[in-house]
């Protein structure tokens, strides 16, 4: 089996031992990622700005592997307050009109306290 991994940078993945993507038989697993700008290792403090650069980190990570949001099969939403998550509808709602993924949301608190969402999906090479 040939396995390739994608990484973005992020001092997560090395501190901790993961990699942002991994790409394995025909599928793309992409880590759980939060809202940080990995640029400047901002996180914005309202969970839609978060939602926003979370998908964008992800659509790059699938972009490398080869696949897109298109292609996404499953994802899973984690968001500590609920109450905030319909405040997302309009971005994943966007980010997934053509692939419309089996979806799961999760309330659980995330490793930071700052972290408003941590979305995390497995999609399919084209």
């Amino acid at each position: 089996m040939s396995v390739r991994r994608i990484t973005t940078g992020s001092p997560f993945e090395e501190q901790i031992g993961y990699s942002r993507a991994v790409v394995a038989d025909g599928w793309v697993f992409v880590a759980g990622t939060t809202g940080y700008d990995y640029k400047s290792m901002l996180m914005p403090g309202d969970i839609v700005s978060q939602c926003r650069n979370a998908m964008a980190t992800i659509s790059a990570a699938l972009e490398e592997a080869g696949s897109g949001l298109d292609h996404v099969v499953r994802v899973n939403y984690i968001v500590p307050d609920p109450a905030e998550w319909p405040d997302c509808w309009p971005v994943v709602s966007k980010a997934f009109a053509t692939a419309k993924p089996a979806a799961t949301m999760i309330s659980a608190q995330l490793q930071n306290a700052e972290m408003k969402i941590e979305i995390e999906v497995t999609a399919r090479l084209p």
